[in-house]
Parts: structure tokens; C-alpha cells; sequence
């Protein structure tokens, strides 16, 4: 069978029903697919933004550090005396900074 005898058996069949089914797939991977990931993708970039010097981050490799230097692209950790340079993409925004690294870097 080819798409075209698809077609013309659903519409000779139900008409519009075949094509409300495809338009609710659509929408159905929308809002369960598309929609969650360009949020989470805003939210990173807000993260990303926000950072100032002297924030306590964590690095999506679990390194845990203080803003000591920005650019665009970069950022300058401390990390117990040393410093590391990161790529801003390599923040992750949902690490959680403990208690332990804020007493530890204050």
C-alpha cells in the first residue's frame, strides 16, 4: 500500500477523524517533549547569566568552587587554593551547593 491509498481510504473512511489523529499526536509530543526541554534550556540560560563573582557554582562534573573571574565564555574557579578556567556551559544549574562548601570557601 502506498500513502496515497492510505490517505484516500481514511478520508473515504472518516474524513477529518485521521487528521485530528495526527494533529493530537502532534500536540502530544508538544507538551510532553518540545515544551519541557526549551524550558529547561531558559532556565539554564538565566543560570548562566546570573552568575556574578563570588557565587559558589558546581561544575556539571561535581567539582564544587567560587567565581573568582568572568567572561563570556569562561569562568575562573577557586577550588581550595587552586583555580581552574570553565566553559559556562560546563555549570550545571541544578547543583546544589552543600553547607559544607560554604563554610569550607568562606
Amino acid at each position: 500500500m502506498t500513502l496515497f491509498s492510505i490517505l484516500f481510504q481514511a478520508q473515504a473512511e472518516g474524513g477529518m477523524s485521521f487528521f485530528l489523529l495526527i494533529g493530537g499526536m502532534f500536540l502530544i509530543m508538544y507538551f510532553f517533549m518540545i515544551r519541557p526541554q526549551v524550558k529547561k534550556q531558559k532556565e539554564s540560560k538565566k543560570f548562566r547569566e546570573g552568575i556574578s563573582k563570588g557565587d559558589k557554582v558546581v561544575t556539571i562534573g561535581g567539582i564544587h568552587g567560587k567565581v573568582v573571574e568572568m567572561n563570556e565564555r569562561t569562568i575562573l574557579l577557586q577550588i581550595d587554593g587552586a583555580k581552574i578556567r570553565v566553559e559556562k556551559s560546563a555549570l550545571n544549574p541544578t547543583g546544589e551547593v552543600s553547607e559544607e562548601d560554604i563554610k569550607s570557601n568562606s
